[in-house]
C-alpha cells in the first residue's frame, strides 16, 4: 500500500506540467484564433468599405470619337493596342451561341481554350465537354479553365472522358486555406479561343439556363459575339494569363497564335481588366471613356446596374452638359439576385432626375453585357456596371468601332426594350419602405454582389 502511495506521489508532479502545458497549448489556441477572426474581419470591412478609385478625366474630349486620334487615345488609356482588323458578329440567346460555339469545336484542328467563370452540370454542359473530348481523342490540344468558386459545384469527374483522352482541366484560384486572401479574385471572363483564329466573348457561361431555362423558368436573355481577325490574338493572350495562373504553364507557338494576315474589318481594342492593388481595372477607365466622349446616345445593357458615384456622375453630365440621351436595360422581376437588383434600384434616383430612361426587362432573366455609344462604338463582352466586375473580378471586353455591328444591337435593344417596363421618377420616389429598407441592407454589401 505504501509503494502504491508513493508511485501516486511521484506521478503527480508530472500530471501538473501536462495540465499546464495544456492549458498553454489552448491559451495559444484561442489567441491564434483571435487574431485569425481579426485578419478575416478587417478584410471583410475593407472589402465591404474600404476605398476605390475616383474616375475623372482632368479635361473635356475634344477629339471625335470616330477619330484616329481618340481611337489610340483610348487604347492607351486601357493599357490595350488597337486591333485595326477585326470582324464581330451577333450571336444572341444560347439556342444560337452555344450551336455554334460546339460547331467551332468540333471543326478545331489545332487548339482550343476554353475560359468560364460558370460551368455547370446540365445537358449543354455535358454536349460541350464531348465535343471538347472528341477533339482531344485526335490530337487537339484542349485547354478548359474554370473559376474554382464559379463552377464550385461542378463534381471533377464530370471530366474524367475528357482528361483521358489527353484534354486539360484547371481551376483558377481554387477555394484552399491559404489562398482566402486572393478569394475575392475571380475569373468572371467568358472565352473561347479556336486555333488561335477564331474567338467567342460574352458574358454566357455554360449552363442550361442559358440553354432551354430549368425549373419553369424561360431561358435567359444573353448574347455572345464570334470574332475573328487581329483582335483573336490578344484574346488568345488573355485566356493564356489566367491559364498560367491555374495551370503554371505559358502556352505558345503557332498551335495558338498563328499568321492572321488580315486586310480588312473594323478597329477594336481588347480590354483584359484585372484589378490592380488600388482596385482600378482598365475596363473601368475605358467605360467611363467612352460615356465621357458620347455626343448623341448611350445604350446599355447588364445585368447587375451598381455604378459607382464617378460613374453616375459622368453619366449625368452624359445628360445635363452634352444632351445625350441614356437608357439602361436591367432585369425587371425574373432577376436572379433579388438583393442586387434592390441595390441597384436603389441608384436610380439621381439618374432619373438627370433624364436618364431606365427599363425593367420583363419575359425573363436578362445577362447580356453590352454597350452603345453614338450607334459606333459598341463594348462587348463579360463586365458587368458594378464594383465586383470593376474592382475584383478578372474581366474581358472588346471595344469595336463599328456602325453595322452597333445596328445590329441597337436593333436588339430595341426589341428589348418592348418587352420592358419603363421606371418613372415618380414611381422611384413613391417605392415602399420595405423597398427602400432591402436597398439600404444591399447597400452594406454592395462592393461584394
Amino acid at each position: 500500500m505504501a509503494v502504491q502511495t508513493k508511485a501516486k506521489a511521484k506521478k503527480q508532479p508530472q500530471s501538473q506540467d501536462e495540465i499546464a502545458r495544456a492549458l498553454q497549448h489552448c491559451k495559444t489556441l484561442r489567441w491564434f484564433a483571435v487574431v485569425s477572426m481579426l485578419a478575416i474581419a478587417s478584410w471583410i470591412l475593407i472589402a465591404l468599405f474600404g476605398p476605390v478609385p475616383k474616375y475623372q478625366l482632368t479635361q473635356p474630349i475634344s477629339e471625335a470619337p470616330e477619330s484616329a486620334a481618340f481611337m489610340m487615345e483610348l487604347a492607351a488609356l486601357s493599357g490595350s493596342r488597337l486591333s485595326p482588323h477585326t470582324h464581330i458578329e451577333e450571336l444572341p440567346n444560347g439556342s444560337l451561341f452555344y450551336e455554334q460555339e460546339i460547331k467551332a469545336v468540333l471543326s478545331a484542328q489545332k487548339s482550343v481554350d476554353w475560359e468560364a467563370y460558370i460551368f455547370q452540370k446540365g445537358e449543354i454542359a455535358r454536349r460541350i465537354v464531348d465535343a471538347l473530348t472528341d477533339r482531344a481523342k485526335d490530337g487537339v490540344e484542349v485547354n478548359l479553365v474554370l473559376d474554382g468558386v464559379g463552377s464550385l459545384t461542378l463534381p471533377k469527374h464530370f471530366f474524367n472522358d475528357l482528361r483521358r483522352a489527353g484534354g486539360h482541366v484547371s481551376w483558377y484560384h481554387p477555394v484552399r486555406w491559404y489562398n482566402w486572401p486572393r478569394t475575392n479574385n475571380r475569373t468572371h471572363r467568358e472565352l473561347i479561343v479556336i486555333d488561335g483564329k477564331l474567338a467567342f466573348v460574352g458574358g454566357a457561361g455554360v449552363s442550361d439556363q442559358w440553354w432551354h431555362g430549368e425549373k419553369h423558368d424561360p431561358p435567359w436573355r444573353d448574347t455572345m459575339f464570334s470574332v475573328t481577325g487581329d483582335a483573336v490574338h490578344p484574346l488568345q493572350g488573355t485566356f493564356v494569363e489566367n491559364w498560367l495562373e491555374a495551370s503554371g504553364k505559358i502556352l505558345d507557338g503557332d498551335r495558338y497564335f498563328p499568321e492572321t494576315g488580315n486586310a480588312d474589318g473594323a478597329n477594336s481594342i481588347v480590354v483584359d481588366s484585372s484589378p490592380s492593388e488600388g482596385g482600378s481595372t482598365r475596363a473601368r477607365i475605358m467605360f467611363q471613356t467612352l460615356i465621357a466622349s458620347a455626343q448623341k446616345t448611350i445604350d446599355i445593357t447588364t445585368p447587375y446596374f451598381l455604378p459607382d458615384e464617378s460613374l453616375r456622375k459622368e453619366m449625368q453630365r452624359a445628360i445635363r452638359e452634352r444632351h445625350v440621351r441614356l437608357r439602361i436595360l436591367v432585369p425587371g422581376k425574373h432577376s436572379d439576385h433579388s438583393m442586387t437588383r434592390s441595390s441597384s434600384r436603389g441608384t436610380y434616383g439621381d439618374l432619373l432626375k438627370a433624364g436618364a430612361e431606365i427599363y425593367e426587362y420583363e419575359p425573363a432573366m436578362i445577362h447580356a453585357k453590352l454597350m452603345v455609344a453614338d450607334g459606333a462604338w459598341s463594348v462587348v463582352g463579360s463586365t458587368n456596371f458594378d464594383h465586383r466586375s470593376f474592382g475584383l473580378n478578372d474581366e474581358v471586353n472588346v471595344a469595336v468601332l463599328d456602325p453595322v455591328l452597333a445596328q445590329k444591337i441597337e436593333s436588339d435593344f430595341e426589341r428589348d426594350l418592348r418587352q420592358a417596363r419603363r421606371v418613372t421618377l415618380q414611381e422611384w420616389q413613391n417605392r415602399s419602405l420595405w423597398e427602400r429598407g432591402m436597398e439600404w441592407l444591399g447597400w452594406l454589401i454592395a462592393r461584394e454582389q
